[in-house]
């Protein structure tokens, strides 16, 4: 058996034979390597977290001046206005970020990344970066880009249906 999940599928035709179990082929690997990636991001990402990671990783995308609205952060991150301002709360008081009047929009606030915060994500990425390369380490470059063009069509339907 190559791996947990072949176990399981065999067992399963030996039972049900009836059923088409393509679905759990694949869908039940992607869970265990989403528990693994899991892992692996808590500990790269041990003094952020991973909210914290990817607060500080939508700013620094934006490039410079690595700022963003709240709202803007909410769309990247896909976290309600709430959860957002406590992100924002706790990260501020890391001195990871701030936050000021936005000039365009007197009501309006900009969140911007700090000195501080920019080390603490590029370093949690270079670091990341490092755990998933030794997981993919069992796949040639083909294979790899294969499997994240096949992924991509997965997660792009999957967006598709969410939007429907």
């Amino acid at each position: 058996m190559r791996d947990e999940v072949e176990r399981l599928i065999t067992a399963w035709k030996r039972e049900r034979p009836d059923l088409d179990l393509t679905p759990l082929a694949v869908l039940s690997r992607i869970s265990r390597i989403s528990r693994q990636l899991d892992l692996v991001r808590k500990d790269a990402f041990a003094e952020l977290e991973t909210w914290g990671f990817d607060v500080l990783a939508a700013l620094r995308r934006a490039g410079d001046p690595y700022q963003l609205s709240p709202s803007q952060l909410m769309q990247e991150t896909m976290v309600t206005s709430g959860t957002i301002t406590n992100r924002l709360d706790r990260l501020e008081e890391l001195e990871l970020i701030t936050r000021q009047q936005d000039p365009s929009d007197g009501r309006g606030s900009l969140v911007k990344l700090t000195r501080t915060g920019m080390r603490a994500v590029d370093t949690a990425l270079e670091e990341l970066l490092t755990h998933e390369r030794e997981i993919l380490n069992g796949l040639s470059r083909e294979e790899k880009t294969h499997l994240a063009q096949l992924l991509s069509l997965l997660a792009a339907d999957l967006d598709e249906g969410k939007n429907n």
